[in-house]
């Protein structure tokens, strides 16, 4: 029997893979069997994959050794016919007796280790003049290890992090003791047998298991290992440590302080291994997805060709690495507007991946869910619905409703949902997605300020314009705050913003954050990527509110003449420019004008949408109040809705 206590430790970069544990089952004469332990945060932590396609491969190898266990759940505290089975050992034991009477607050097992004890101790000792130092010691080895840190901490790592939580708590004024006497202290073997922190090899040091698991399990979601400590701990690190602690970063959404981890582990692995080593390509590619998630498209454009070149040199066309390579560039490319190249992409490697690891395998998800987000762009919303809903169940059915894989899936139907003019069954499930974000991810994590900005949209479509202002106000703040105001994400909020000012009669301002939009996704996509073209189409809305109706007329015709080249004339987003530059040809009174403009959009609409699409409806109101002013009263009124109402 091979025992793997604390399983955390043996896979991962460098790690047990799949076909080693194949060769220990596959020896001759004895049966052989593989016992290992695992805390639940520690197995979320090495599983979780990034939203999109930004699976990494230690990750996909830690899942292929995990798929192969049979999993046995331990809960912390015992069972009713557990308590009764040791009652009968009470007699004979009277630490088990002790151990049975707290039995309903603690477990067992963690009882008898003396763990509460020993928390509680740790605790007692940030008093004034009693162990703040060697407390603050503890705190730094604990958060080391939530940071993604496994191995045991350098004792000149802890003294360097401890001043952080030190500091924080009162520093000088709690009178700390020595660091000789801290030490003393923190690393004391107890009655039981265990001590605060335990002396491991090289001067390292290991914090006692419990005290880890307290602090897991009550940290609320977004309560993160201080950057401060994560930047020490890097100086210590290697490039299997700095990618563990750039994995948890990525997870966490803090990308910047994940692009600096994995920047030093690339750069690690190409000193020790060379630049085409598969570490130093998984590096490469892992700081490939922080740079598209930092906004900077075209850096992670050129990264994940690079990648995507050499794999499919040394590995070949369909291996899972290279199919990575594949999806992630593709990732890219929709990002940069590019849908006809991102759809022949990831088309190939949702292809591959499904003849390769099969229709459900993570991966071929998340090609899936990819193509949908690049059908959902490129207007064909009944498409992108379907593939969604299949993403959706699978998703679930595989990796729970939690998860952040199925919470993005849900995310992205109710998007979809909003285009197709569902705005009820959209705010729903966009209020259902950003409640269980908030529980899971934190109340500023990037996917939590994504859903923020989807739901602000939807309370927009439904004319609650003060709460959609308030979302979106909030959700821009923290944007700003996490990754800059120029960030593409941030940009979408300020942009969804300046809308609502529109809504809301505050039309320079909505001028003023329109152009400011405009510029920066002109000089970070180009002229005529999909983004730039809705913030100039913004734009001209705005300004044909103001009364400006050439220069309105002049913004409507370039932005209808370029996605008429991009999208394709049937796009929704092409016959919504369509229908605006009609109605600043009204304004101008060009009637005739804007009557064939409006004709030729509502019939390529009631085609495209359906007849009960709220686009669709909003043309019909217009071509009716259009025919008013014309005189033909009687097609107007055909054109109103059942109850006698414009749309």
């Amino acid at each position: 029997m091979l025992w793997l206590d604390d399983l955390e430790f043996y896979v991962g970069a460098g790690g047990l893979s799949r076909h080693q544990v194949a060769e220990v089952f596959a020896g001759q004469g004895h049966h052989r069997v593989i016992v290992a332990t695992l805390r639940t945060a520690e197995e979320d932590r090495l599983a979780a994959a990034g939203e999109d396609d930004t699976i990494r491969q230690v990750h996909r190898d830690v899942q292929a050794v995990l798929d192969l266990a049979h999993r046995i759940f331990l809960e912390r505290r015992f069972t009713a016919a557990e308590r009764n089975r040791a009652g009968e050992l009470a007699g004979e034991d009277p630490r088990i007796a002790d151990a049975l009477a707290h039995a309903g607050t603690y477990g067992i097992a963690e009882y008898l280790a003396c763990g509460p004890r020993l928390f509680q101790e740790w605790e007692n000792a940030w008093s004034r003049g009693a162990h703040p130092r060697g407390a603050a010691l503890i705190s730094a080895a604990v958060d080391l290890r939530r940071a993604g840190y496994l191995a045991g901490a350098p004792v000149q790592l802890l003294e360097e992090a401890h001043i952080t939580y030190l500091e924080a708590r009162g520093g000088a004024r709690l009178r700390p003791e020595t660091m000789e006497e801290a030490w003393r202290w923190a690393t004391e073997v107890r009655q039981a047998g265990n001590s605060l922190l335990q002396p491991a090899e090289a001067d390292r040091v290991e914090v006692f298991d419990y005290l880890l698991d307290v602090i897991q399990r009550h940290s609320p979601a977004g309560r993160h290992v201080p950057a401060e400590v994560v930047t020490a701990a890097l100086g210590y690190a290697d490039a299997s440590q700095a990618a563990d602690l750039a994995a948890t970063a990525y997870g966490e959404g803090r990308y910047r302080l994940a692009a600096t981890a994995y920047r030093q582990a690339l750069a690690s692995n190409i000193d020790q291994h060379g630049p085409d080593h598969p570490d130093a390509l998984t590096s490469r590619s892992d700081l490939a997805l922080v740079l598209w998630a930092l906004g900077r498209p075209a850096q992670s454009e050129t990264e994940n060709r690079t990648v995507l070149r050499t794999r499919t040199r040394l590995l070949g066309p369909d291996h899972p690495d290279t199919l990575t390579s594949r999806g992630n560039l593709a990732l890219v490319l929709w990002e940069l507007g590019r849908l006809a190249e991102a759809e022949t992409e990831n088309r190939a490697a949702l292809e591959a991946r499904a003849r390769v690891l099969g229709p459900d395998h993570p991966d071929t998800l998340n090609s899936r869910h990819n193509l949908a987000n690049v059908l959902r762009d490129r207007g064909r919303w009944a498409e992108a619905e379907a593939l969604n809903r299949a993403v959706l169940e699978a998703r679930t059915n595989l990796l729970g409703p939690d998860h952040p894989d199925t919470l993005t899936s849900r995310h992205n139907l109710a998007v979809v949902l909003r285009d197709l003019g569902r705005w009820a069954e959209a705010e729903a499930e966009h209020r259902t997605v950003l409640e269980s974000r908030i529980r899971l991810l934190g109340a500023n994590h990037p996917a939590t300020l994504s859903s923020h900005s989807s739901h602000a949209k939807v309370l927009r479509d439904l004319g609650r314009l003060a709460e959609a202002e308030a979302e979106h106000r909030a959700e821009t703040e923290a944007g700003v705050r996490l990754f800059g105001v120029d960030h593409p994400d941030v940009l979408g909020s300020r942009s969804d913003l300046a809308v609502v000012l529109r809504d809301l009669g505050r039309w320079m301002e909505a001028e003023a954050e329109h152009r400011a939009v405009l510029a920066a996704r002109m000089g970070l996509f180009g002229a005529e990527a999909p983004d730039t073209l809705i913030s100039r189409f913004n734009l001209a809305v705005v300004l044909r509110d103001l009364g400006r109706l050439e220069e309105a007329e002049t913004e409507s015709r370039a932005v209808l003449d370029a996605q008429m080249r991009v999208l394709g004339a049937d796009h929704p987003h092409t016959l919504i420019s369509r229908c605006s530059l009609a109605l600043v040809l009204r304004d101008q009174g060009r009637l005739a004008e804007a009557e064939s403009e409006l004709r030729a959009a509502l019939e390529a609409q009631m085609r495209v949408l359906g007849t009960d699409h709220p686009y669709t409806l909003a043309s019909r109101g217009n071509l009716a109040l259009l025919l008013r002013d014309l005189g033909p009263r009687e097609e107007a009124d055909r054109l109103t809705d059942p109850e006698g109402r414009q749309s």
